[in-house]
C-alpha cells in the first residue's frame, strides 16, 4: 500500500445516466490538496454545496449507498469510491451536475480508466491509516449476514454470497492486495434477480437500469408472456434467457464468480466512508449496503475512540515527512540547538517529531556527569521546535518567517529522559492560527509514556 497521499494531476470528466434516478449527469474528478479527503460537490444546486464522503452522512442504503451533507444529496456513491480506494487516491473533489454518478457499465472500470488518464500524483504527506487493534463485527442473524474486520497490517478482503438460486450458487471472492482491484475486480458489474426488477421499478428505482449496465439473473424458467412483460418494464424489444446460465439476453460474464467480486467492490466502496484508509482483514458473508455501512460505522467509532487517547508511534522503516536536512532549512537553530532529527507526521493541526537522545549531547557533560538526565528545559526546547515546524507550515513562504516561543503554561515533567531514549514529540493546535499567534498543546513520549507536557504559545514574525 502507498505510504504517501495521492491526488490526480488534472481534471477529467465522464457522462452518463444514473442507475436509480435515470438522470443524465456529468461527473468531474478534480485534484485536491493533501489532507482534503474525498468530497462530492453538487454544482447544479444553489451555492454548489459540498458533501464529505463520510458514513455519518449516509441517509439511504436501498440498492445503493446515498449520502447527504450540507444540502447536497448524492445517490449510489459506492462504485466511484471503490475506484478511488482501488487506485489509492486519497484527495479528490468530485463535481456532479445531477443527483447520481453515471452508472456507466455497472462496474467501476470507467472510473478507474478516467482516474488513470488523470494521472495519480504523489503528495508530500503521509496517508492517515487507521490500523485496527481489535476485531469489529456486525451480524444480522435473521438474514444470515455477518461481517468482520480483524487486525492486520495490510488490506485484504474475502466475500461469500449465497442466494439459494438455481442459477447462482454459493460464490467466493478474495482480494489479497489492493493492487489486484483494477485487473480482477473493477470491471465486475452490478446484478439483480428477475423477481426484483418490477419491485425496484415500482419503488422508483433503476430508472436508468438497462441490460447493458447490469447482470440480470433468472430465478426460474419464464414463459414467453412473462418475458414479454419484462421487455415492457425494461423498455427492450425482446428479452431471452439462457437456460444454461440463467442470465437475461445471454450476457457474458467476466468471471464465473463476477457477482461475488462485485459484492467485494461494493464493500470496498462503502468502507471508504470510514473517512481514512484502513488496515484490516475484512471478511463478509452475504454483505449488502446496509450491513456494509453498519460495519463502517463501527470501525469509525473505534477509530474516533482510539484518536482520543492516541499515543504517536515511530516506525524507522517508514520515510519521514521531513528529514533533518529539511528541518534545518526551516528552523534557524544551529548546533548545539538543533534538537529535532526528523518530522514523521504533519497536517494542518498537528505535527510529530523525533529526537534520538545520545550520550554525545553536550549538556550531559554537566547534567549530570555520573547520572546523565536530559534537562527539562531542553525537552521543552525540542518540543517547541517541533511546534515551530507546524506553525511554519501554515504559510506558503516559511523561509521568510521566524517562529518565536512566547509563552509556556502548565508545564510538567513526568519521567527522566536518559541517553538511548527516543523521544516522540506531538504538538497540536488548540485553535486556528490567528494573526500569527498559535496556541498548542505539546506532549513528549518515550516508550509510549508521557515524559513532558506543556501548553505553548508561538508567534510567527516576518523577517525584516
Amino acid at each position: 500500500m502507498n505510504n504517501k497521499q495521492h491526488t490526480i494531476t488534472k481534471a477529467v470528466t465522464l457522462s452518463g445516466v444514473g442507475l436509480h434516478t435515470g438522470v443524465v449527469a456529468n461527473l468531474t474528478f478534480l485534484p485536491a490538496p493533501a489532507n482534503h479527503g474525498i468530497k462530492f460537490q453538487r454544482v447544479d444546486l444553489p451555492g454548489q454545496p459540498i458533501a464529505d464522503a463520510d458514513v455519518d452522512y449516509v441517509v439511504d442504503t436501498s440498492r445503493g449507498t446515498t449520502i447527504e451533507h450540507n444540502g447536497a444529496r448524492i445517490n449510489t456513491v459506492e462504485h466511484v469510491l471503490a475506484a478511488l480506494v482501488g487506485l489509492e487516491v486519497d484527495n479528490i473533489l468530485i463535481q456532479l451536475d445531477g443527483p447520481e454518478p453515471p452508472i456507466m457499465d455497472g462496474s467501476s472500470i470507467k472510473f478507474v480508466e478516467a482516474l488513470k488518464d488523470a494521472v495519480p500524483l504523489e503528495q508530500d504527506a503521509h496517508r492517515k491509516f487507521f490500523e485496527l487493534t481489535e476485531e469489529v463485527r456486525y451480524k444480522d442473524l435473521e438474514n444470515g449476514i455477518e461481517l468482520a474486520a480483524l487486525p492486520l497490517n495490510d488490506y485484504r478482503m474475502a466475500v461469500m454470497v449465497d442466494y439459494n438460486s438455481k442459477f447462482l450458487s454459493s460464490q467466493h471472492a478474495n482480494l489479497s492486495h489492493v493492487s489486484q482491484f483494477e485487473k480482477d475486480f473493477s470491471m465486475c458489474r452490478t446484478f439483480c434477480f428477475v423477481h426484483e426488477l418490477e419491485v425496484l421499478y415500482k419503488a422508483g428505482l433503476i430508472k436508468g437500469g438497462d441490460l447493458n449496465n447490469a447482470i440480470v439473473i433468472a430465478d426460474k424458467d419464464y414463459s414467453e408472456s412473462e418475458l414479454a412483460h419484462l421487455s415492457e418494464v425494461l423498455g427492450k424489444p425482446k428479452i431471452s434467457v439462457s437456460k444454461e446460465a440463467g442470465i437475461l439476453n445471454n450476457t457474458n460474464l467476466h468471471f464465473n464468480n463476477e457477482m461475488a467480486r462485485h459484492k467485494l467492490l461494493d464493500l470496498m466502496g462503502d468502507l471508504a466512508l470510514v473517512g481514512r484508509p484502513i488496515k484490516a482483514q475484512i471478511l463478509a458473508s452475504r454483505p449488502g449496503h446496509a450491513s456494509n455501512v453498519e460495519l463502517a460505522r463501527k470501525i469509525k467509532k473505534l477509530m474516533l475512540d482510539a484518536e482520543k487517547n492516541k499515543v504517536p508511534t515511530y516506525d524507522p522503516k517508514q520515510p519521514p515527512i521531513f528529514t533533518h536536512e529539511r528541518v534545518y532549512e526551516l528552523l534557524p537553530h544551529r548546533y548545539p540547538f538543533q534538537m529535532i532529527d526528523k518530522i514523521i507526521y504533519l497536517d494542518d493541526n498537528s505535527v510529530v517529531g523525533v529526537k534520538n537522545v545520545t550520550m554525545n549531547e553536550n549538556y550531559f557533560m554537566g547534567h549530570f556527569p555520573n547520572n546523565p538526565v536530559m534537562p527539562g528545559v531542553m525537552q521543552v526546547e525540542a518540543m517547541a521546535q517541533t511546534g515551530g515546524i507546524l506553525v511554519l507550515s501554515s504559510v506558503e513562504d516559511p523561509e521568510n518567517y521566524w517562529p518565536y516561543l512566547v509563552g509556556i503554561e502548565n508545564c510538567r515533567f513526568r519521567k527522566s529522559v536518559i541517553p538511548g531514549d527516543t523521544i516522540i514529540f506531538k504538538c497540536e493546535l488548540q485553535a486556528p492560527i490567528r494573526r500569527g499567534i498559535a496556541k498548542m498543546i505539546g506532549k513528549a513520549y518515550v516508550a509510549g509514556q508521557v515524559v513532558c507536557e506543556a501548553e505553548m504559545t508561538a508567534s510567527l514574525v516576518r523577517k525584516s
